[in-house]
C-alpha cells in the first residue's frame, strides 16, 4: 500500500461543546507515523467544521444556512489545530474544499487530481472537507463517508480507512443486541442494507452505518479496499494500518473474480 485516505467523523472530533483535541492529536500522530515510518502518502478527509463552529456560536443546526455559517466559522478553527499539531512532526498540511460536482466534471476532477499529486509529491498532508459554506444541497455529498470514498477512487488510493464512533460492522445493532458479532471481513453488501434508515449517533453527524456501507460498496465495485474502525481508541487502527495486523475492525474487500 502506498496511498491511503483516512476519513474521520464529527462524532470523533467533538466532545460536548468543544473540539476533542486529544483525539485530534492522536489522529495526527497516527498519520505522522504512517508517513514517516511506513512511507505512506496520506490524504485526510476531516469532518468537524460545523461542530467546531458551534463552539463559538450556538445556532439551530437543522437549518442549512446555519450549518453553512457554522462551517464558515469552524473550518479555519479546525485547520488551525491541524496545522499546529502537524508542525510538531515537521509536517505541513493543506486544505482542499470540494463538492460532489467536482468529481462529476472531468475538467474539475482532473485539476483537483493534479493539485493533489503536487501536494503528495512534496510530502504535504492534504485535508479535504466538503465546501458546504457555498454549495447548495444538490451539490453536496451530504456526508463525508461518500466524499472519502470518491477521494480514494479519484485520487488513486489503495484503501480508505474510516475512523468512526463505531469499531466495525456488526451482524446486528450492538446497542440493541448484546450478542451482536463484529464482522472482520465483508466481501459482499446486500442491496437491502443500503436502503436502511440513516442512524447517525451524534447530533453533529450526517451519516451513520448506511453511509459507510454505501462508501464501501462504491469502492468494492472499483476493487478498492475499505477499513472501518474506532476513532476514539486508535489501537486497532495502529495494528492494522501500521503493522498489517487485523485484530479488529472491519475490512470491506470484494472477492477477486
Amino acid at each position: 500500500m502506498k496511498r491511503l485516505v483516512i476519513k474521520v467523523g464529527s462524532a470523533v472530533l467533538r466532545e460536548d461543546t468543544t473540539l476533542a483535541i486529544d483525539r485530534l492529536n492522536n489522529l495526527v500522530d497516527l498519520i505522522a507515523k504512517l508517513k514517516i515510518e511506513n512511507n505512506l502518502e496520506v490524504i485526510l478527509v476531516s469532518s468537524g467544521a460545523v461542530a467546531a463552529g458551534n463552539t463559538k456560536l450556538n445556532l439551530d443546526r437543522r437549518e442549512i444556512l446555519n450549518r453553512q455559517a457554522l462551517a464558515a466559522i469552524g473550518q479555519p478553527l479546525l485547520m488551525k489545530f491541524y496545522k499546529k499539531r502537524f508542525a510538531q512532526h515537521d509536517l505541513v498540511c493543506a486544505q482542499m474544499l470540494l463538492v460532489a460536482e467536482d468529481f462529476d466534471s472531468r475538467k474539475r476532477s482532473d485539476n483537483a487530481k493534479s493539485v493533489m499529486e503536487i501536494l503528495l509529491k512534496n510530502n504535504i498532508v492534504p485535508i479535504i472537507n466538503e465546501n458546504d459554506v457555498i454549495a447548495n444541497e444538490e451539490l453536496l455529498f451530504g456526508d463525508n463517508d461518500q466524499l472519502g470514498a470518491h477521494a480514494a477512487y479519484f485520487f488513486d488510493a489503495d484503501m480508505l480507512a474510516i475512523l468512526s464512533d463505531v469499531d466495525g460492522y456488526y451482524d446486528s445493532n450492538p446497542h440493541e443486541n448484546p450478542d451482536a458479532q463484529l464482522q472482520k471481513n465483508i466481501d459482499f453488501i446486500d442491496e437491502e442494507n443500503l436502503q436502511m434508515k440513516h442512524t447517525p449517533n451524534s447530533e453533529f453527524a450526517t451519516g451513520g452505518m448506511v453511509t459507510k456501507l454505501k462508501a464501501a460498496k462504491f469502492l468494492m465495485d472499483r476493487n478498492i479496499k475499505m477499513y472501518l474502525s474506532s476513532g476514539f481508541d486508535l489501537t486497532n487502527a495502529y495494528d492494522f494500518l501500521l503493522k498489517d495486523n487485523h485484530k479488529s475492525g472491519t475490512v470491506f474487500e470484494a472477492k477477486q473474480k
